[in-house]
């Protein structure tokens, strides 16, 4: 019976242990979790997800603290529009980011940052582009392209020196998403390195709409493949969302995939940023506890726990420190909606937004718990401790488990 470790994904001219872990922000996967991963043979993500929040967050800078005293005076105006970021800001705060990341990393792996296109900052094409440079100066040695079609992205950075030799790849749902981003990027005369098929279970934002439940995350894999067959493509695929053993790994390289991506056991693990309360909410959580919904004011479904504080707050919108989901003309969704909510309770002390929420504030506090579809099986990977909690794990314990169990097994901590 084969496992992982019988496998290796070729990347070039790089041979890698074929477990990629997946970008989870804001910072929960974080420059431990990922160098962990690559330490160990495979590839790890950090998230470029608020980096300066993050970089408040690690390093002790105060982007955010200048930035809501820069637009402190419009906090009370819906109008958005004005509150930019400082681009050369951004970038240090990005090279700071990836540049410690990367002086630490040891071992044959790489680390690759995930980087959200939906993080449109009042400036999306912009903001984009200095977030995709930094990275690439800071010495990353892959970047994903995530939540978005990227079609454009590549023409960002078509300039950069290291835009040839440096590894792009891109996370899609569809075949039709594919092949869009392929043709409009065609003329960069650039292939991404890799592929991540990414299907209904993972977690976070889905590249579905409500009816995720009817897609199937092998049909979609065999469907890209004998595509990319009939085109004579030759492009890695990694499928991504609902692989929780190394059983479940194997089946996907065993059908042609070049790597699997996980995430959701990671969750759990000492190296993850979440807070141990909240890692100890998806230990606990049921099947029933976790739901996929319409609250993320970027138009795509997320899955959550139920149970996250972010559901049904109504805070003010936090757009002068953070606004991210800003678009370019500096409007969001939860703004509209928060105003709504507002006009119609002129009286009360707080209001309530149940059909969107702040997901800048939420995801920097913690209190918006996206999780992968399987996060009731994380109590099963794992002992529980004589006052109910549950132990968590460490990062290469997981990425072993992985790499070399058999039988749909998962072995428990000691």
């Amino acid at each position: 019976m084969k496992r992982v470790d019988d496998f290796r994904l070729r990347l070039g001219k790089q041979e890698l242990v074929p477990i990629m872990v997946g970008g989870m922000g804001v910072d929960i996967s974080t420059a431990e979790l990922s160098l962990e991963a690559a330490r160990l043979g495979g590839i790890g993500h950090i998230s470029d997800a608020m980096v300066p929040t993050v970089s408040d967050r690690r390093f002790n800078t105060k982007y955010v603290k200048n930035k809501l005293r820069q637009f402190k005076f419009n906090v009370a105006n819906s109008d958005k529009a004005i509150v930019k970021f400082d681009l050369g800001l951004l970038a240090e705060a990005t090279a700071l980011h990836v540049g410690r990341t990367m002086e630490a990393k040891r071992g044959d792996g790489l680390i690759f940052i995930n980087c959200m296109e939906k993080l449109t900052m009042n400036a999306p094409k912009e903001t984009l582009r200095v977030r995709l440079k930094a990275a690439l100066d800071a010495g990353i040695d892959g970047i994903t392209l995530a939540a978005g079609l990227h079609l454009g992205s590549f023409a960002l950075i078509e300039d950069h020196p290291r835009f040839r030799d440096v590894k792009l790849g891109i996370i899609v749902s569809s075949l039709r998403a594919l092949q869009l981003f392929l043709k409009k990027s065609a003329r960069t005369n650039r292939l991404p390195d890799y592929v991540v098929i990414e299907g209904p279970l993972a977690g976070g934002h889905l590249g579905f709409g409500m009816d995720w439940s009817q897609y199937d995350l092998a049909k979609i894999v065999l469907e890209i493949q004998d595509w990319m067959k009939a085109e004579q493509l030759d492009i890695p695929l990694i499928p991504a969302g609902g692989i929780f053993t190394g059983s479940d790994a194997v089946a996907f390289l065993e059908m042609g995939a070049a790597a699997v991506q996980v995430a959701t056991r990671f969750t759990v693990s000492t190296e993850c940023g979440l807070p141990q309360d909240v890692q100890q909410e998806y230990l606990r959580a049921s099947e029933d506890d976790i739901v996929v919904n319409t609250i993320s004011p970027t138009g795509y479904p997320m899955r959550m726990l139920k149970n996250s504080p972010a559901i049904g707050s109504g805070i003010r919108p936090n757009c002068e420190a953070f606004g991210y989901l800003l678009d370019s003309a500096g409007n969001c969704q939860y703004i509209e909606a928060y105003n709504r909510e507002v006009a119609a309770h002129p009286d009360a002390k707080k209001v309530q937004v149940w059909d969107k929420t702040c997901l800048c504030t939420h995801m920097r506090n913690f209190e918006l718990w996206t999780c992968g579809h399987y996060t009731y099986r994380l109590k099963d990977t794992t002992r529980r401790n004589d006052d109910g909690s549950y132990q968590l794990l460490s990062a290469e314990h997981i990425f072993r488990d992985y790499q070399f169990s058999t039988d749909n097994k998962i072995a428990l901590p000691e």
